[in-house]
Order: C-alpha cells, then structure tokens, then sequence
C-alpha cells in the first residue's frame, strides 16, 4: 500500500500574491493539480493534502479531483490535513500520525510546489525503495550549481551516509553537487516511531523532515536524470521558467512524433492537448486545454484553439476556437471565432469575421464574411451571405434559430429568433425576417425603395 503526502501548506510570500503559492497555474493547471496528477500511475491506496494559509480554497480548488474515476482505475478521494503553524516539513507530517494509525504501508511525501516531476521518475523511486526494502529513499539530483541546497553523502551502493546543510559544509564538500530534491518515501511505521522525537535546533526553529535519515536504516538516494524536474516554484521568474521547460518537453514530444512545429519558439502546446501525425502548427498560435487536432490540419498562424476538437485537413487562420467541434475538410479564417458549443460540419467555410456561439451547421455549409450566427441550427449546404445575423435575444432570453438544407441568406440579412427557414429557401438581401418561411420559398421582408428624381437636400443659404 502507498499513501502520498502532498506539503501545500506555505502562502509563498516570493510570489507577491494572496493566492496559495500552490494554486497559481501553470500550463493550464495548478502546481498542486499537477503534483497529484504526476503520482497516479502509482495507484495510491491513500491521497492527503496537507493544508496551511487559506487551507478552504485549496480545498474548494480541489473539490472536482476529490475522487476520479478514468473509467479504468478509481483512485481513492483526497483528504485534506490542516497544519495550523507551518513549522518545517517534520512538522507537517507530524500532523499525519493521527490520520495514518494502523497503516503499514509506504508514505511518498511530495511538495506542492514542485510540479515538473515525471511520473515514471516516481515509479522509478517507489521501485527501488520496494527492491532495497529501505526505511527510507530520497530523491536527489546533481546540479551545476547547488548553492543553497543540503548536500548528500551516499556511498558506491547509493546508500546515503550523511545529509549537510549548504552553510555547515566543508570547502570539500561543496564539491559535491548531489543536492536533496526533498522528494521521500519513507516506510510508514518506521518514521512514525521518529517523527514524535523530532526537535527544531536549528536557526529556524524548524522541524525538519531530513533529521529523521539519521536514525532510519537503510536510506539510499535515487538521482533523477533530469535536474530541472525537481526545480520549485518559489516567485513568478521561476513559474516562467518551469513553464518553459513544460514548453520544451511537450514540443519536443510532438516534434518527434510527426507535428511539424513552425517556429516552435512562438508556439504553446499544453501538455493536455492531442496531435495526429502531419499536423502543422504556424507560429504564434497557443492550443490549450481538452483539445485534440486530426491527420493534415493545419494550424495558424495566430490562431487560439482550446478545449475543442479538430477534424483532419482543417486548416485554421488567424481565427479563435474555444469548447467547439470542427469537423474534417473545414476551412475556418482568417478572423473566425467558434465559441460555446459550437458545431462545424465537414467541408464548410467559415470566413473572416464570423463569429458562432452555440451554432451547429451541417456538411459543406459557408457563412465566408461578416456574419453572426448564434443560437442557430443550419442544414447542409446552406449559404450565409455577408451581414447575415440571427438576432436570438429580446433583452431577457435567447432564441433558436434553424435554418433548413441548401437555403441561402442574401446580404445584410436580419434572421429574428425565434424563426425557422425551411429547405431550399432564398432570404432577399436586406431581410429582416421575423416569421417561419415554408419549403422551396423566396422570402423579401424589406421597405420598398423609393426613388424621388431631381431631389437634393438644401444648403443653409437656399433655406
């Protein structure tokens, strides 16, 4: 059995914000989110957050993740322990003896603030504690410059000797670039018989996690591949950083499975987002959230694409998309927005300044300019001529629009909702069309022109 500790009590004064430190975001989630996220493929028995400054909003941030369920595995709910007084990390799992009583199992302690561990560097860690049998492993890293960090003394087995803070080493062993990552896992009853026996002497008045090695037997360190994993968040330029070193694996990753990145500098991909091979992405276009893209799309440039679904041979131009479906063979740009639930069916065009809200539209269907289609149901084969609105809210509720196959809008049309066109209908351009129109129709709903000849308007002195 594995029960993980997450520390998440600090406020994270170097931020400059009332927000938890573990609550800011990064590449679309919190550090704590990810810090859970990274510890499933363990398949944890027990889940605790150890909370501290404004502990309810980490809660509450955290209330959806209180139990998931893939459909695969369910993962138990999280739990959440108060430390009152942040008083070191000895002292945040001191406040779990209470909670783990009876378990025998291993503790994974992770912190809060360190969001870039991969998940297979904590499989690697749980295995060799379990292989070893140790009362404790500790995850260490060799830096190019470990200023600051406590040092640790391990010998040719990995078994750990000694852990020396950086202001009590020698000018020797500065030499050594093996720093602790802070990362534990521990055998529970082992630490539990330590943890009450812990004392703060030290400059900070500090119960400190690292005190209970010396009297657990055996320890051993595990050293991460790669450093900038164990790198944490402390104020804004590192939450820049980590950010950029997400940026660089997940590109990476896509890179070498068949996305061509077009200036991959310019671009941002979250690490939540699916590519299919031969997919191109233009520079200065971000693809954020649930979103997956299909074979040959193309992406961009300037283009925003979040938690939606494209279709393959797509391309996208200069053009938004938010919680929508586009699907294959549809051209959308350049300035589109697709928003709310909005459905595109294959092989349509959606042209420059056209917005959609909540609007589903039927194969090979084109709104080209100018157009706003909300709250609207479109056939197949419809064509929207330039200006054509559906006006779908009276100042207190929203109305449907529907639109049957092959109809056609005529320019600067006005469609008033509630209102159903039915097939093959042709709206005269400059509409305002306020009543249901029947099959295989043309609809003029507009003054008659007047045209009065020799007219001109008077000048001030002919008045």
């Amino acid at each position: 059995m594995i029960a993980i500790a997450v520390l998440a009590a600090g406020r994270g004064t170097r931020m400059k914000s009332d927000l938890p430190k573990v609550l800011h975001e990064l590449g679309g989630r919190s550090l704590v989110e990810r810090v859970l996220d990274s510890c499933l493929e363990i398949q944890p028995s027990r889940r605790i957050v150890i909370v501290g400054y404004r502990g309810e909003l980490v809660e509450k941030s955290l209330a959806c993740d209180r139990q998931i369920d893939t459909g695969e595995t369910s993962f138990p709910p999280l739990e959440f322990v108060n430390q009152a007084e942040q008083l070191g990390t000895g002292h945040a799992i001191q406040q779990l003896l209470p909670y783990l009583v009876g378990f025998t199992g291993d503790l994974l302690v992770l912190n809060g603030d360190v969001p870039l561990l991969r998940p297979t560097t904590i499989k690697h860690l749980m295995q060799v504690h379990k292989e070893n049998q140790n009362a404790a492993t500790l995850l260490t890293a060799n830096l190019p410059n470990p200023q600051g960090y406590g040092r640790v003394f391990a010998d040719s087995q990995n078994v750990v000797k000694q852990i020396v803070e950086d202001r009590d080493c020698t000018a020797a062993q500065k030499q050594n670039h093996r720093i602790n990552a802070g990362v534990y896992c521990f055998n529970w009853p082992k630490l539990a018989e330590i943890l009450p026996h812990l004392r703060a002497d030290n400059d900070q008045k500090e119960y400190y996690l690292t005190d209970t090695v010396n009297h657990l037997n055996p320890v051993m360190a595990v050293d991460v591949e790669d450093y900038h994993e164990i790198l944490g968040i402390n104020d804004r330029k590192h939450l820049a950083n980590a950010y950029n070193i997400l940026q660089r694996r997940v590109k990476d990753e896509w890179m070498t499975k068949g996305v061509t990145l077009i200036d991959p500098e310019s671009i941002t991909i979250d690490d939540t987002v699916e590519l299919a091979i031969d997919v191109i992405v233009e520079p200065q276009t971000h693809i954020r959230g649930k979103t997956a893209i299909g074979t040959g799309s193309r992406i961009g440039p300037g283009s925003l694409i979040e938690n939606s679904q494209i279709g393959e041979n797509v391309t996208v131009l200069y053009s938004v998309i938010t919680d929508s479906v586009v699907a294959n063979g549809a051209k959308i740009g350049p300035y589109a927005h697709l928003r709310v639930h909005t459905e595109v069916g294959a092989n349509c065009r959606i042209g420059n300044f056209v917005e959609l809200k909540k609007a589903k539209l039927g194969d090979r269907t084109n709104a080209a300019h100018l157009s706003y289609l909300g709250d609207a149901t479109l056939g197949e084969k419809v064509n929207i001529g330039a200006g054509t609105i559906t006006a779908n809210y009276d100042g207190v509720n929203k109305h449907q629009t529907v639109i049957g196959d092959r109809t056609k809008t005529g320019s600067n049309s006005v469609l008033v909702a509630p209102v159903t066109l039915g097939d093959d209908v042709t709206v005269a351009a400059g509409s305002v069309v306020t009543e249901d129109v029947p099959n295989d129709s043309l609809v003029i709903a507009r003054s008659k022109q007047v045209v009065k000849s020799g007219w001109k308007l008077k000048g001030k002195d002919e008045a």
